[in-house]
């Protein structure tokens, strides 16, 4: 049974995701057609590393919602806040072990990713 409280987090949630890879979508496009392959690839990776522990973090952190549930709420938030943050460490680390990147394009959009929530409220409205 889905809890209708969590709805609206949930919401944001995907919609500050679904902003963040046509960011990273876009950007690479851009920049495999100025700059080249190597260049778009990094932009890329750097996306990968930033997204998939968002989406876990979402998935793990908006299960709970609700007076009830609060300690839930607490531990599920703080659980998907750590596991977001040991996928990221590992994917960094399997990203810089298997693949030839350019470390300005790479950190550059690692920086815009991890600043786009602060801006996506000027993109999304409730």
């Amino acid at each position: 049974m889905k809890n209708k409280l969590a709805t609206a987090g949930r919401k944001l949630a995907w919609q500050q995701n679904v902003l963040a890879i046509s960011v990273v979508l876009l950007c690479s496009l851009l920049s495999y057609f100025i700059w080249g392959f190597i260049y778009a690839k990094s932009i890329m990776a750097a996306g990968v590393v930033t997204i998939i522990p968002n989406i876990v973090f979402a998935l793990k952190a908006f299960k709970y919602a609700g007076a009830k549930s609060s300690k839930l709420v607490v531990e599920s938030f703080f659980s998907g806040v750590k596991l977001k943050m040991v996928l990221m460490a590992l994917l960094f680390a399997l990203v810089f072990k298997f693949l030839v990147l350019l470390p300005i394009p790479f950190f550059s959009m690692f920086c815009l990713m991890m600043a786009l929530p602060l801006i996506t409220p000027l993109f999304i409205k409730h």
